[in-house]
Protein backbone atom coordinates (compact mmCIF):
# COMPACT_ATOMS: atom_id res chain seq x y z
CA UNK A 1 0.00 0.00 0.00
CA UNK A 2 1.34 3.25 -0.95
CA UNK A 3 2.68 5.81 2.01
CA UNK A 4 0.53 9.41 2.21
CA UNK A 5 1.70 11.97 0.83
CA UNK A 6 2.04 14.75 3.59
CA UNK A 7 4.22 17.02 2.34
CA UNK A 8 2.03 19.35 0.66
CA UNK A 9 -0.21 19.38 3.51
CA UNK A 10 2.66 19.86 6.57
CA UNK A 11 3.39 23.48 4.49
CA UNK A 12 -0.14 24.33 4.04
CA UNK A 13 -0.98 23.85 7.71
CA UNK A 14 2.41 26.00 8.30
CA UNK A 15 1.23 28.50 7.05
CA UNK A 16 -2.11 28.76 8.33
CA UNK A 17 -0.25 28.22 12.09
CA UNK A 18 2.29 30.88 10.79
CA UNK A 19 -0.79 33.43 10.06
CA UNK A 20 -2.74 32.60 13.21
CA UNK A 21 0.11 33.11 15.02
CA UNK A 22 0.97 36.50 13.77
CA UNK A 23 -2.02 38.24 13.29
CA UNK A 24 -2.83 37.21 17.39
CA UNK A 25 0.88 38.30 18.24
CA UNK A 26 1.90 34.86 19.48
CA UNK A 27 5.59 34.48 18.22
CA UNK A 28 7.83 33.11 20.35
CA UNK A 29 11.70 34.12 20.81
CA UNK A 30 12.65 30.77 21.86
CA UNK A 31 9.82 28.69 20.27
CA UNK A 32 9.18 26.51 23.09
CA UNK A 33 5.53 25.65 24.69
CA UNK A 34 4.30 28.23 26.20
CA UNK A 35 0.90 26.60 27.87
CA UNK A 36 0.22 24.68 30.65
CA UNK A 37 -0.84 20.71 30.06
CA UNK A 38 -4.33 19.37 29.95
CA UNK A 39 -2.34 15.94 30.46
CA UNK A 40 -0.22 17.06 33.73
CA UNK A 41 -3.06 19.03 35.27
CA UNK A 42 -4.81 15.72 34.85
CA UNK A 43 -2.11 14.15 36.50
CA UNK A 44 -1.83 16.53 39.70
CA UNK A 45 -5.76 16.51 40.24
CA UNK A 46 -5.64 12.85 40.15
CA UNK A 47 -3.05 12.69 42.54
CA UNK A 48 -4.43 15.04 45.03
CA UNK A 49 -7.43 13.19 44.93
CA UNK A 50 -5.30 11.05 46.31
CA UNK A 51 -3.97 12.79 48.80
CA UNK A 52 -7.04 13.96 50.41
CA UNK A 53 -8.34 10.79 50.32
CA UNK A 54 -5.76 8.55 50.33
CA UNK A 55 -6.99 5.27 51.78
CA UNK A 56 -10.35 5.23 49.38
CA UNK A 57 -9.21 7.31 46.43
CA UNK A 58 -4.87 6.44 46.72
CA UNK A 59 -3.20 3.52 45.71
CA UNK A 60 -4.67 0.12 46.43
CA UNK A 61 -1.54 -1.39 48.27
CA UNK A 62 -1.64 2.16 50.16
CA UNK A 63 -1.77 0.67 54.34
CA UNK A 64 -2.84 2.96 57.01
CA UNK A 65 0.96 3.08 58.81
CA UNK A 66 2.22 4.38 55.60
CA UNK A 67 -0.59 6.81 54.69
CA UNK A 68 1.36 10.47 55.63
CA UNK A 69 4.53 8.85 53.67
CA UNK A 70 2.38 8.54 50.59
CA UNK A 71 0.56 12.07 51.27
CA UNK A 72 3.74 13.65 51.98
CA UNK A 73 5.48 11.88 48.74
CA UNK A 74 2.47 12.26 46.72
CA UNK A 75 1.72 16.32 47.71
CA UNK A 76 5.64 17.15 46.95
CA UNK A 77 5.32 15.97 43.34
CA UNK A 78 2.23 17.20 42.28
CA UNK A 79 2.64 20.74 43.89
CA UNK A 80 6.06 20.39 42.00
CA UNK A 81 4.16 19.83 38.80
CA UNK A 82 1.81 22.59 39.45
CA UNK A 83 4.57 24.78 40.40
CA UNK A 84 5.53 24.44 36.32
CA UNK A 85 1.65 24.54 34.82
CA UNK A 86 1.40 27.88 37.28
CA UNK A 87 4.78 29.50 35.89
CA UNK A 88 3.43 28.37 31.98
CA UNK A 89 0.36 30.30 33.00
CA UNK A 90 1.95 33.21 34.21
CA UNK A 91 4.44 33.53 31.44
CA UNK A 92 1.92 33.24 28.66
CA UNK A 93 -0.31 35.86 30.07
CA UNK A 94 2.35 38.56 30.34
CA UNK A 95 3.77 37.26 27.24
CA UNK A 96 3.40 40.91 25.83
CA UNK A 97 5.43 42.46 28.36
CA UNK A 98 8.05 39.92 29.28
CA UNK A 99 8.49 39.41 32.89
CA UNK A 100 12.26 37.53 33.99
CA UNK A 101 11.60 33.67 34.69
CA UNK A 102 13.02 34.08 38.01
CA UNK A 103 10.41 36.35 39.05
CA UNK A 104 7.32 34.42 37.10
CA UNK A 105 8.87 31.13 38.95
CA UNK A 106 8.63 33.39 42.36
CA UNK A 107 5.44 34.25 41.61
CA UNK A 108 4.62 30.59 40.77
CA UNK A 109 5.52 28.93 43.90
CA UNK A 110 3.32 32.01 46.17
CA UNK A 111 0.70 31.81 45.02
CA UNK A 112 0.97 27.45 44.80
CA UNK A 113 2.23 27.40 48.28
CA UNK A 114 -1.32 29.18 49.08
CA UNK A 115 -3.09 26.57 47.26
CA UNK A 116 -1.13 23.56 49.62
CA UNK A 117 -1.99 25.43 52.53
CA UNK A 118 -5.72 25.27 51.84
CA UNK A 119 -5.90 21.72 50.87
CA UNK A 120 -6.86 20.59 54.69
CA UNK A 121 -9.89 23.60 54.62
CA UNK A 122 -10.72 21.98 51.04
CA UNK A 123 -10.72 18.29 52.65
CA UNK A 124 -13.48 19.97 55.12
CA UNK A 125 -15.15 20.77 52.87
CA UNK A 126 -15.39 18.11 50.98
CA UNK A 127 -16.26 15.35 53.95
CA UNK A 128 -19.60 17.98 54.16
CA UNK A 129 -20.73 17.29 50.77
CA UNK A 130 -19.60 13.88 50.93
CA UNK A 131 -21.79 13.20 54.41
CA UNK A 132 -24.57 15.86 52.45
CA UNK A 133 -25.18 13.15 49.12
CA UNK A 134 -24.88 10.01 51.96
CA UNK A 135 -27.86 11.93 54.23
CA UNK A 136 -29.49 13.20 50.95
CA UNK A 137 -29.75 10.11 48.52
CA UNK A 138 -31.53 7.31 50.36
CA UNK A 139 -30.40 4.96 47.73
CA UNK A 140 -26.45 5.65 49.26
CA UNK A 141 -25.73 2.65 51.58
CA UNK A 142 -22.29 4.54 52.92
CA UNK A 143 -20.41 7.65 52.81
CA UNK A 144 -17.78 5.27 50.99
CA UNK A 145 -20.25 4.11 48.42
CA UNK A 146 -20.77 8.09 48.08
CA UNK A 147 -17.03 9.40 47.43
CA UNK A 148 -16.31 6.30 45.27
CA UNK A 149 -19.27 6.26 42.78
CA UNK A 150 -21.34 9.47 42.97
CA UNK A 151 -20.31 12.00 40.00
CA UNK A 152 -21.69 15.23 41.91
CA UNK A 153 -19.09 14.44 44.35
CA UNK A 154 -16.47 13.76 41.79
CA UNK A 155 -17.22 17.43 40.34
CA UNK A 156 -16.99 18.89 43.69
CA UNK A 157 -13.95 17.18 44.38
CA UNK A 158 -12.43 18.91 41.16
CA UNK A 159 -14.33 22.18 42.03
CA UNK A 160 -13.21 23.07 45.12
CA UNK A 161 -9.51 22.53 43.97
CA UNK A 162 -10.10 24.34 40.90
CA UNK A 163 -12.07 27.62 42.78
CA UNK A 164 -8.95 27.94 45.03
CA UNK A 165 -6.79 28.30 41.88
CA UNK A 166 -9.36 30.83 40.56
CA UNK A 167 -8.86 32.29 44.20
CA UNK A 168 -5.37 32.50 43.69
CA UNK A 169 -5.87 34.38 40.11
CA UNK A 170 -4.69 30.93 38.14
CA UNK A 171 -8.18 30.93 35.96
CA UNK A 172 -6.72 28.89 33.29
CA UNK A 173 -5.35 26.23 35.48
CA UNK A 174 -8.73 26.51 37.29
CA UNK A 175 -10.86 26.16 33.91
CA UNK A 176 -8.54 22.93 32.60
CA UNK A 177 -9.37 21.45 36.32
CA UNK A 178 -13.12 22.36 36.28
CA UNK A 179 -13.15 20.72 32.66
CA UNK A 180 -11.54 17.31 33.65
CA UNK A 181 -14.71 16.90 35.84
CA UNK A 182 -16.99 18.23 33.22
CA UNK A 183 -15.84 15.89 30.78
CA UNK A 184 -16.09 12.93 33.07
CA UNK A 185 -19.64 13.99 34.61
CA UNK A 186 -21.36 16.00 32.58
CA UNK A 187 -21.46 18.58 35.24
CA UNK A 188 -20.28 22.40 34.36
CA UNK A 189 -19.19 24.30 37.34
CA UNK A 190 -17.14 27.48 36.47
CA UNK A 191 -14.46 27.42 38.99
CA UNK A 192 -15.62 30.94 40.01
CA UNK A 193 -18.82 30.01 41.20
CA UNK A 194 -18.81 30.24 44.64
CA UNK A 195 -20.01 27.09 46.38
CA UNK A 196 -21.38 26.75 50.32
CA UNK A 197 -20.46 23.77 52.38
CA UNK A 198 -22.31 20.50 52.36
CA UNK A 199 -23.56 21.05 48.63
CA UNK A 200 -25.11 17.73 47.19
CA UNK A 201 -25.47 17.25 43.33
CA UNK A 202 -27.72 14.05 42.81
CA UNK A 203 -27.44 12.31 39.26
CA UNK A 204 -26.11 15.54 38.33
CA UNK A 205 -26.08 14.87 34.54
CA UNK A 206 -26.43 18.06 32.40
CA UNK A 207 -26.11 20.73 35.46
CA UNK A 208 -24.46 23.82 34.75
CA UNK A 209 -23.56 26.13 37.33
CA UNK A 210 -22.18 29.57 36.25
CA UNK A 211 -18.80 31.70 36.88
CA UNK A 212 -20.62 34.40 39.33
CA UNK A 213 -23.47 32.45 41.30
CA UNK A 214 -23.26 32.29 44.70
CA UNK A 215 -24.77 29.34 46.61
CA UNK A 216 -24.94 28.69 50.18
CA UNK A 217 -24.98 26.26 52.49
CA UNK A 218 -26.72 22.47 52.55
CA UNK A 219 -28.36 23.62 48.99
CA UNK A 220 -29.41 20.19 46.85
CA UNK A 221 -29.82 20.79 43.00
CA UNK A 222 -30.81 17.59 40.58
CA UNK A 223 -29.92 16.65 37.39
CA UNK A 224 -30.17 19.45 34.03
CA UNK A 225 -30.27 22.05 36.40
CA UNK A 226 -28.91 25.50 34.81
CA UNK A 227 -27.69 28.59 37.17
CA UNK A 228 -26.74 30.91 34.00
CA UNK A 229 -26.73 34.23 32.95
CA UNK A 230 -30.14 35.70 31.22
CA UNK A 231 -28.14 38.73 29.10
CA UNK A 232 -24.91 39.38 28.35
CA UNK A 233 -24.09 43.40 28.73
CA UNK A 234 -21.50 45.01 25.73
CA UNK A 235 -19.71 47.87 25.44
CA UNK A 236 -19.78 50.78 23.32
CA UNK A 237 -17.84 49.06 20.61
CA UNK A 238 -20.63 45.66 21.03
CA UNK A 239 -17.69 43.59 22.83
CA UNK A 240 -18.85 41.13 26.03
CA UNK A 241 -18.37 43.02 29.09
CA UNK A 242 -16.62 40.15 31.21
CA UNK A 243 -17.02 39.56 35.11
CA UNK A 244 -20.16 41.09 35.50
CA UNK A 245 -22.42 39.25 38.14
CA UNK A 246 -24.84 37.51 36.15
CA UNK A 247 -25.62 34.41 37.57
CA UNK A 248 -27.92 33.70 40.69
CA UNK A 249 -27.81 34.10 44.37
CA UNK A 250 -29.22 30.69 45.84
CA UNK A 251 -29.27 31.12 49.97
CA UNK A 252 -29.30 28.10 52.58
CA UNK A 253 -31.17 25.23 52.25
CA UNK A 254 -32.59 25.40 48.85
CA UNK A 255 -33.82 22.67 46.70
CA UNK A 256 -33.93 22.80 42.79
CA UNK A 257 -35.02 19.93 41.36
CA UNK A 258 -34.47 18.76 37.53
CA UNK A 259 -34.52 20.20 34.86
CA UNK A 260 -35.02 24.12 36.23
CA UNK A 261 -33.46 26.66 35.09
CA UNK A 262 -32.23 29.94 36.86
CA UNK A 263 -31.22 32.53 34.78
CA UNK A 264 -29.49 36.42 35.57
CA UNK A 265 -28.55 37.68 39.15
CA UNK A 266 -31.84 36.75 41.22
CA UNK A 267 -32.05 35.53 44.79
CA UNK A 268 -33.69 32.14 45.53
CA UNK A 269 -34.32 32.85 49.35
CA UNK A 270 -33.28 30.52 52.02
CA UNK A 271 -35.52 27.24 52.01
CA UNK A 272 -37.23 28.59 49.00
CA UNK A 273 -38.19 24.96 46.65
CA UNK A 274 -37.73 25.20 42.92
CA UNK A 275 -39.73 22.50 40.83
CA UNK A 276 -38.60 20.54 37.88
CA UNK A 277 -38.48 21.97 34.24
CA UNK A 278 -39.40 25.20 36.01
CA UNK A 279 -37.87 28.71 34.26
CA UNK A 280 -37.23 31.65 36.70
CA UNK A 281 -35.72 34.84 35.19
CA UNK A 282 -37.01 36.71 38.98
CA UNK A 283 -36.38 36.56 42.84
CA UNK A 284 -38.06 34.14 44.82
CA UNK A 285 -39.32 34.37 48.47
CA UNK A 286 -37.75 32.84 51.15
CA UNK A 287 -39.62 29.20 51.95
CA UNK A 288 -41.52 29.63 48.73
CA UNK A 289 -42.28 26.73 46.43
CA UNK A 290 -42.13 27.41 42.67
CA UNK A 291 -43.66 25.16 40.30
CA UNK A 292 -45.10 25.24 36.76
CA UNK A 293 -48.80 25.37 37.95
CA UNK A 294 -47.54 28.42 40.46
CA UNK A 295 -46.20 30.01 37.88
CA UNK A 296 -49.08 29.43 35.21
CA UNK A 297 -51.42 30.53 38.16
CA UNK A 298 -49.27 33.66 39.12
CA UNK A 299 -50.29 37.10 38.09
CA UNK A 300 -47.88 39.47 36.52
CA UNK A 301 -45.54 41.13 38.97
CA UNK A 302 -45.61 38.46 41.32
CA UNK A 303 -41.83 37.64 42.27
CA UNK A 304 -42.07 33.91 41.10
CA UNK A 305 -43.74 34.57 37.67
CA UNK A 306 -41.12 34.57 34.81
CA UNK A 307 -41.12 37.78 33.10
CA UNK A 308 -39.03 36.30 30.27
CA UNK A 309 -36.72 34.05 28.76
CA UNK A 310 -32.98 33.94 27.43
CA UNK A 311 -32.43 37.24 25.36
Amino acid sequence: MAGFQVDEIVTALHQVRSEWRESQQRSQAGGERELPSREVIGEVVQALTGALFPMRLGPTDLRQESEDFYVAHTLDAALHQLHVQATLELRHERRRTPVEAAQLGAEAHERIRAFAAALPGIRALLDTDVLAAFHGDPAARSVDEVLLCYPGVLAMIHHRMAHQLYRLDLPLLARIVAEHAHAQTGIDIHPGAQIGASFFIDHGTGVVIGETAVIGERVRVYQAVTLGAKRFPTDADGNLQKGLPRHPLVEDDVVIYAGATILGRVTLGKGASIGGNVWVTNDVPAGASVTQASLQKAPRGDPCQDDAGMS
